[in-house]
């Protein structure tokens, strides 16, 4: 299979730069890097892509099996690099995209060579000395709402995962996007992203990391993004001046600047 046409990859930037690939989050697709791409093309060659389900990918590769787990979307990843045959490329993944590209990165050590993970959250629910941000029940009765009624539950819940109510047209923008997923494809995403726990696998990281996590994130709040950078050996921790969970959108010259700083450091 072509992995052009089935995650709908885009290439951008300066041919002879170091990769940067950008990978999106549940509920999005490429578009949610468009404020953040032209600091990074500057300089870089920039990789985007959508998971099969999500934005312009070919829809009819999904497969309910392969991303009922993280390790599908790990796949998907690692044969995107293969058909680009990307080297010790920096992976940026937001949200769940960043448990993702450690899984990737555990998969094809000769593909993703540095890894900055944007707002991330390696296990959503509390767990005995953990504090993920929400307890099972919480989850469970998010995932039924999200069942019952999913156009119903985007259009309630995008706003508040986007925070910034005083900038109600990024909350819009996020609930579109939302909407604009097949409910049916959504709802296998949303269990394999609220419900995964990768703990462990944040130990075993041996590329250098960024974390970057936001002022104020309902989805993901500060002490996960502690947690993250505790788990992870020699990993540095920056924390944006952002409320939300998609700084991206709402703090992309923070966003960019963070990735940029990072991307500059020696290695």
């Amino acid at each position: 299979m072509n992995m052009h046409h089935r995650n709908n990859v885009t290439v951008t930037g300066r041919d002879d730069g170091p990769v940067v690939v950008l990978a999106h989050g549940f509920g999005c697709d490429q578009n949610m890097w468009r404020l953040i791409v032209p600091a990074l093309a500057e300089q870089y060659r920039v990789v985007l892509f959508d998971y099969v389900g999500s934005g312009g990918s070919d829809l009819s590769a999904w497969d309910p099996e392969r991303y009922a787990s993280l390790d599908g979307y790990a796949r998907d990843v690692v044969e995107v690099c293969a058909e680009l045959d990307l080297r010790r490329a920096v992976f940026v993944g937001h949200s769940v995209s960043a448990m993702v590209g450690v899984l990737a990165a555990a998969s094809a050590p000769e593909r993703i060579g540095a890894l900055v993970m944007v707002a991330p959250s390696p296990r959503y629910i509390d767990d005995d000395g953990y504090r993920g941000g929400f307890g099972a029940e919480d989850i469970e009765e998010l995932l039924e709402s999200l069942e019952a009624n999913y156009l119903g539950w985007s259009s309630a819940m995008a706003p508040v995962i986007m925070g910034n109510p005083e900038r109600p047209e990024l909350g819009q923008e996020l609930t579109n996007s939302f909407c604009a997923t097949d409910p049916d494809i959504a709802r296998v995403f949303a269990r394999t992203t609220f419900l995964s726990d990768s703990r462990e696998d944040l130990r075993s990281v041996s590329v250098p990391t960024l974390v970057l996590d936001c002022a104020e994130d309902v989805i993901a709040p500060r002490e996960v993004g502690a947690y993250v950078q505790a788990a992870v050996p020699g990993s540095r921790l920056v924390t944006l001046p952002a409320t939300g969970h998609c700084p991206q959108l709402s703090a992309p010259e923070a966003t960019a600047e963070a990735i940029l700083d990072f991307l500059r450091t020696p290695r």
